[in-house]
């Protein structure tokens, strides 16, 4: 696992900018990756693509939420580009990105 002391460490954590310790960038991009999986496009959806900035960092206690955004369909390869995001309780954008995956096909009736 990752044991960077900015995450695991409260007396090192205080010393940094962040003055407290913050959570794994990670664990944020883990609340996009469980939409992908479970709602949109869903069970079956296999992650082939996503590009990540980290804007502001999470700290414990905070609130985050995630949002998923189709940009296009590429009907002829079977994908899905999606813009990435998630916020904190206060509004502040923590983690934008881009995502392409490919969801399950129909099944042949």
């Amino acid at each position: 696992g990752d044991f960077n002391p900015a995450h695991v460490n409260e007396a090192y954590a205080k010393n940094t900018f962040f003055k407290t310790r913050i959570a794994h960038g990670m664990l944020t991009a883990g609340f996009i990756s469980a939409i992908i999986a479970n709602q949109l496009p869903g069970p079956g959806t296999i992650y082939m693509k996503q590009e990540l900035s980290f804007l502001a960092p999470v700290r414990i206690g905070d609130t985050i939420t995630a949002r998923v955004e189709v940009l296009e369909l590429l009907a002829e390869k079977n994908r899905v580009r999606l813009k990435t995001t998630c916020s904190n309780q206060d509004g502040v954008m923590v983690l934008t990105g881009e995502g392409l995956v490919s969801p399950p096909k129909a099944p042949k009736t």
